[in-house]
């Protein structure tokens, strides 16, 4: 599989590089407050289930200036992700935002635009709801005034001291993946015939999901799959080998890695590795976990299928 290009946008101090610290290579959130602007484009690659890079424009650049060739760039990227900080004066963003997809689309109209409504943190729900509102409708208007009401646009409420952020860059992840509609089918297949109230398939370092069944996504349950996969990633670190980060893992270094949890209120939670970079994390009912043998036969069958399905990138 080619590599696909995640392009991350947005004015100078939006949060980018954070993003990409605390996504990609684990930085706790806190330590990105030492973190200097950015200064020039910065290009990383990230060997994962699928091979992605990640590139990464300072504010203050005009990447539509002569001495970029914009077209180049972005006729390959697969998607757009704009940053704007939510506790700043976003006028300037959003017309920076503005312009990048009228010049952006009419090259590559199939890119996927993605806009991360970012550090919310700080924000009352209320606030952050008409924030995202208050955004979205200027986008909408200022495209549409110049016949680009079409556009597809995403809108995420982000922030890297939660969730957030990995649930909003799963959704951006699973757009450039061809499997995903396999890939969901099997995870449906799996959770019927074993009784599983919800599945996930992370990659284990940055633990985005890539797939999950089609049942509702439930924050909490995402977020104590994401905290489990932490648990065993931190055990496995002070009584296993340490594991390698993305730009080192070897193709062939694949750790058999399962795990079982029973929590107080009925729930197990069941880890199994299904490749060297993606693990399955499911939900359960204790109830139904008594058919340990029927569950543990399917999770092999869907590991082969998965491995099966993403064999061509070996």
């Amino acid at each position: 599989m080619k590599p696909r290009r995640i392009i991350l946008m947005g004015l100078r101090r939006s949060g980018k590089s954070s993003i990409q610290k605390v996504v990609f290579y684990k930085m706790p959130p806190n330590e990105t407050l030492f973190l200097e602007s950015t200064a020039r484009l910065t290009q990383e690659h990230i060997s994962s289930f699928i091979d992605f890079s990640v590139w990464d424009f300072p504010g203050q650049v005009d990447v539509f200036d002569a001495a970029f060739d914009f077209e180049s760039i972005f006729i390959q990227v697969g998607a757009l992700i704009f940053v704007i900080d939510a506790q700043d004066d976003y006028l300037d963003a959003l017309a920076r935002l503005h312009v990048t997809v009228a010049r952006v689309v009419a090259i590559n109209p199939n890119i996927c635009i993605e806009v991360f409504i970012h550090k919310v943190d700080g924000l009352s729900d209320e606030f952050k709801i008409d924030t995202q509102r208050d955004i979205q409708q200027r986008t909408q208007d200022e495209l549409a005034d110049i016949g680009l009401e079409n556009v597809p646009i995403s809108f995420h409420l982000t922030s890297i001291f939660d969730h957030s952020i990995f649930e909003a860059f799963s959704r951006v992840i699973q757009k450039l993946i061809p499997q995903l509609p396999t890939l969901e089918n099997l995870l449906n297949i799996f959770c019927a015939n074993s009784l599983v109230e919800k599945a996930y398939v992370f990659d284990v370092l940055s633990k985005i999901y890539i797939a999950t069944d089609s049942s509702p996504v439930d924050v909490q349950s995402y977020e104590i799959c994401s905290d489990f996969i932490d648990v065993i990633l931190d055990i496995g670190s002070i009584y296993g080998g340490a594991r390698e980060n993305h730009s080192e893992r070897h193709p062939d270094a694949l750790d058999e890695t399962s795990s079982i949890i029973r929590l107080s209120n009925d729930l197990v939670l069941v880890l199994r590795e299904m490749n060297q970079y993606l693990a399955l994390v499911c939900i359960i009912r204790a109830d139904n976990f008594k058919k340990s043998g029927l569950i543990e036969y399917n999770v092999q069958c869907l590991q082969a299928a998965i491995q099966s399905l993403f064999s061509a990138k070996s």
